[in-house]
Parts: C-alpha cells; sequence; structure tokens
C-alpha cells in the first residue's frame, strides 16, 4: 500500500500580529500539529506550504498534486485556511473538484505565554542571522 502524502498548510502572518494571534504568526507551531497529526495516521508529510490569501486556483499550490508528490491537504484549523487563502470555501471546493481531500486537525491551539511569544519573535525576526529556534 503507497504512503499518503501531505501538503501542510500554514499562514503567513504578519509579526506583529503576535499579542493578538500567536498562533496563526507561530508557523513552525502550526506546521508541529499538523505533522504530529500526519505522523499519528501513518501519513507522510511531503510539502510544507506557507500561504497568505493565496487565490485557490493558483497554478503552484496543485503543481505538486497534479506531479503526484501530494494526496491530501491538512491545515490545523480552519482560522489557518481562512488567513492561507483568499477564499478557504473555494479552496475546499476546488480540493473537491480535483478530489484531493483537505483536513483540519481541530485540535486546540496552544496558549502562548510570554516565554513561548518570545521564542516566536526571536524565531522570526532573526532569520537572517542563522537562528534555526533551538
Amino acid at each position: 500500500m503507497r504512503e499518503v502524502r501531505v501538503a501542510v498548510i500554514a499562514s503567513l502572518t504578519p509579526l506583529e500580529e503576535l499579542d493578538s494571534d500567536p498562533f496563526l504568526v507561530d508557523t513552525r507551531g502550526q506546521h508541529t500539529m499538523c505533522a504530529r497529526w500526519a505522523e499519528d495516521k501513518g501519513y507522510l508529510v511531503t510539502r510544507q506550504l506557507l500561504l497568505y490569501g493565496l487565490r485557490p486556483d493558483h497554478c503552484g499550490l496543485w503543481a505538486d498534486v497534479e506531479a503526484g508528490l501530494v494526496d491530501l491537504f491538512v491545515a490545523a484549523n480552519e482560522r489557518v485556511l481562512e488567513r492561507a487563502f483568499s477564499s478557504a470555501s473555494v479552496f475546499a471546493e476546488e480540493c473537491v473538484r480535483r478530489g484531493v481531500p483537505l483536513e483540519t486537525v481541530g485540535l486546540d491551539e496552544p496558549l502562548y505565554d510570554a516565554a513561548m511569544k518570545a521564542d516566536v519573535h526571536r524565531r522570526l525576526s532573526m532569520p537572517t542571522a542563522g537562528y534555526d529556534g533551538c
């Protein structure tokens, strides 16, 4: 049996929104939640997508599907999808039309304390300095 290949969708949200909506800013947290979900199901994450307001019909989004590298899309929750696409509902319709399942993990978002927010801020504000979040 062939492994199910998953593209994880995370939303790009400006760092300025860290205090008001830390989970949407924390792309690593979104990816981690989805990767655990995929692993629990025995799926393989083959792509990590960072999107903000993307058109659901954007050719780059579907290239991996057409190439046979992605069988399923997953996002942490509906809020992530709403931020990632210009229309989450149109993206869902496009998935149905193309026969590609779309899942949401549906777990509770973590509660971010000051230290967690500081870690996200440090990681996102220093990528060119070689900081990798460790």
